[in-house]
């Protein structure tokens, strides 16, 4: 069953005409990187199989640029209450946005936090619900979710300064970050995410 569910989530992004790579990842029967929408400035997302599940995990991680956690930090030292609210109104959008969600937040058991360094959006499929179309809603609904956080981050915290910011979280686990969009895009003049490199993904 699961060579078949894997032929099938295949065909239908080919189909979608949404570009493809394996990832090597011991803990999934499959593991791929995918192009999200199917554009030069789509995102990245992980669309995998755990192994020892009956489901695929959708998921798609993006790192703060530099400059707004910059201004993050700045606004949390100068209006403490203010920024807390700001994250607290964060996690509740996301939760009522329908996503699984985890916000790596420098310092999140002090008052105050800050700043927000990186977010990672997922959803799962369990196989038995599995279609073209809800695979295709799923990684269109996590790609309109993160438009809306990054809209709001740069409403909040201005354009950045086009490069991204630390993540503490995984300096410390001495780990290999996940595939991301690398930053929140300051370039107006396209799609949200930054240029798109197939060799870049691994």
């Amino acid at each position: 069953m699961v060579d078949d569910i894997e032929a099938r989530v295949r065909g239908w992004l080919t189909d979608e005409g949404i570009e493809l790579r394996d990832r090597p990842d011991p803990r999934a029967r499959f593991h791929l990187l995918v192009r999200y929408p199917p554009t030069p400035h789509g995102h990245v997302f992980n669309v995998v199989s755990p192994k020892q599940r009956s489901l695929l995990v959708i998921s798609s991680v993006t790192q703060v640029d530099a400059g707004q956690q910059e201004e993050m930090e700045r606004n949390s030292t100068e209006d403490g209450e203010g920024w807390e609210r700001w994250l607290h109104e964060t996690r509740l959008h996301l939760t009522r946005s329908d996503v699984d969600w985890v916000l790596h937040v420098r310092n999140s058991n002090q008052t105050p936090s800050g700043p927000l360094q990186a977010f990672n959006l997922s959803q799962p499929v369990w196989f038995d619900g599995l279609t073209q179309n809800r695979l295709m809603q799923t990684l269109r609904h996590i790609w309109l979710t993160k438009l809306a956080l990054i809209h709001e981050i740069k409403f909040s915290y201005g354009p950045g300064v086009g490069r991204p910011g630390p993540v503490d979280d995984w300096a410390q686990a001495e780990q290999q970050p996940p595939p991301s969009d690398q930053m929140v895009s300051t370039d107006e003049s396209h799609s949200f995410g930054e240029g798109f490199d197939p060799s870049e993904w691994v």
